[in-house]
């Protein structure tokens, strides 16, 4: 065969490599941003879902970023204006698609949830005919999932809980392993998906997904966009899609299988003595428990040796309630000789 005749089947036509994203073409080396309708309130008023396209010059995989899925989860929309503001589409090979805000109802009302009380990350795949959450889950899905071939979803902790900037993956699947071991975040951890999650919807396609969470809800925290900021960095540099600005090393993360709340065995005021990130040992005190008068202290010792991956912001704690996230660092030897490798009590967010 002729070898330019072989290199045009090896290499898709310009028109080819078009990417259609809610009936708009987006050809190579082109940046556009697109609004794709979702509904409309009682009001009459439209509400749409901002994405922008990136399709570079050249072919290769196609990375979606997605954040505020919970609409109070606000550090993913400073981490996607940032790496996608940088990305120049003559350098970039294939393709990414950003949803910067995906529940954009709980933006505008700071909330995790939908209208009607539902979480859209319980609510993948979707259905075009479902609730709301089913029919938003659904779009995306459609419009963003369908045309990538690996992603990323950016998250916070919860309302009144911060986070060390961690991966959460399938640390079983090999390709997803790699892929989560080159964003280089402080910690990696093998965590099962949810069901109705993106994560868990995006696995039925075979789609390798990350979840990183970092920070709190409501706020910018610097440190954890940063962390996220350089890890979709080293994903794509990975990817062989985009190194302009790829930072020079990637850190070593810990590897994580099992992680573990530790609870208030009672009701007060709670006064955290540890810090995010902080390694531990077993019954080391984690901090006090205390009634409003500072009397009849109780110390919350940790169970198990590890690394504080999370903690409740809030001092005032009601028993039973989530003080402190532990991490147990295992062997990335051991962890990867078994398919069983230790239980996780971990899953999406």
């Amino acid at each position: 065969m002729d070898p330019s005749a072989a290199d045009a089947i090896a290499s898709p036509s310009p028109r080819d490599r078009a990417l259609a994203v809610g009936g708009v073409s987006v050809p190579p080396g082109k940046r556009i941003n697109l609004e794709l309708p979702v509904t409309r309130l009682p009001t009459g008023t439209t509400l749409s879902l901002p994405i922008t396209v990136v399709n570079g010059r050249h072919p290769g995989p196609r990375l979606w970023l997605s954040a505020a899925i919970h609409g109070d989860e606000l550090n993913g929309v400073e981490i996607i204006r940032r790496v996608v503001r940088s990305l120049k589409p003559a350098q970039l090979n294939g393709a990414v698609i950003a949803a910067p805000v995906v529940n954009i109802f709980g933006l505008v009302e700071q909330s995790r949830y939908l209208p009607d009380r539902r979480d859209l990350n319980r609510s993948f795949p979707g259905s075009a005919r479902g609730s709301l959450a089913a029919r938003l889950a659904a779009l995306f899905m459609r419009e963003v999932v369908s045309h990538c071939t690996h992603g990323i979803d950016l998250h916070t902790a919860a309302i009144h809980r911060n986070n060390l900037p961690q991966i959460r993956a399938n640390l079983e699947d090999p390709e997803t392993y790699q892929f989560a071991k080159a964003f280089g975040a402080p910690i990696v951890i093998h965590a099962d998906a949810r069901d109705g999650s993106l994560r868990q919807a995006a696995a039925q396609r075979h789609i390798p997904t990350l979840l990183y969470e970092g920070g709190e809800a409501l706020r910018f925290n610097e440190d954890a966009i940063q962390a996220g900021v350089n890890g979709v960095r080293r994903a794509l540099a990975f990817l062989a899609m985009y190194t302009a600005d790829a930072p020079n090393l990637v850190p070593l993360s810990q590897e994580a299988r099992e992680t573990r709340w530790v609870r208030a065995s009672r009701g007060g005021f709670w006064h955290l003595q540890v810090a995010l990130g902080q390694r531990v040992t077993q019954r080391q005190t984690l901090g006090m428990l205390t009634d409003a008068f500072g009397e009849k202290t109780v110390e919350v010792r940790s169970p198990m040796e590890g690394w504080v991956i999370g903690h409740s912001q809030n001092p005032l704690v009601h028993q039973g309630e989530a003080l402190v996230h532990i991490a147990t660092i295992a062997p990335v030897l051991k962890s990867r000789s078994s398919q069983n490798g230790g239980s996780t009590q971990l899953e999406d967010s």
